[in-house]
C-alpha cells in the first residue's frame, strides 16, 4: 500500500504563494505518476497538475498554467506543488494522488489513480 503524506497547506492572502509537499516514504518516484487534484466547497474535484514517473514530464490544468509548478526531489521521495499568485478561487482541499502506471495519460486522461493523500486545505483570503 502506497502512503502519500501531504503538507504545506494554510491561509494566504491573494497574490501570495504556498508550496505543497507530497512525500512517498520508501518508494521511488519514477515508478508512479504523481499529481494534485483539488476540491472546492460545493464543487466537483478537478485535476491541477501531474508529473510522469519515468521521464518527469509535466501537465497542468488551464487554471494552473503560468502560476503553479510541479516538481520532484527523488532522494527525498517528495513531489512539490509551488503555487504563486494565488486567487480566492484557488481555495480548496488539495489532494496528492498517485497512479501505478507512471504516465501522464494514465493519470490525467484515464484517471487511473489508485492512491490518495488525506488532503491539505488551502485558503486564499484577505
Amino acid at each position: 500500500q502506497l502512503q502519500l503524506m501531504e503538507s504545506g497547506g494554510g491561509v494566504v492572502q491573494p497574490g501570495g504563494s504556498l508550496r505543497l509537499s507530497c512525500t512517498v516514504p520508501g518508494r521511488s518516484l519514477i515508478d508512479y505518476a504523481i499529481g494534485w487534484f483539488r476540491q472546492a466547497p460545493g464543487k466537483d474535484r478537478e485535476g491541477v497538475a501531474c508529473m510522469s514517473g519515468y521521464d518527469g514530464k509535466t501537465y497542468y490544468a488551464e487554471v494552473a498554467q503560468g502560476r503553479f509548478t510541479i516538481s520532484r526531489d527523488g532522494p527525498k521521495s517528495t513531489v512539490y506543488l509551488q503555487m504563486n499568485n494565488l486567487k480566492p478561487e484557488d481555495t480548496a482541499v488539495y489532494y496528492c494522488a498517485a497512479s501505478e502506471t507512471p504516465t501522464i495519460a494514465a493519470f490525467w486522461l484515464h484517471q487511473r489513480v489508485e492512491y490518495w493523500g488525506k488532503g491539505a486545505l488551502v485558503t486564499v483570503s484577505s
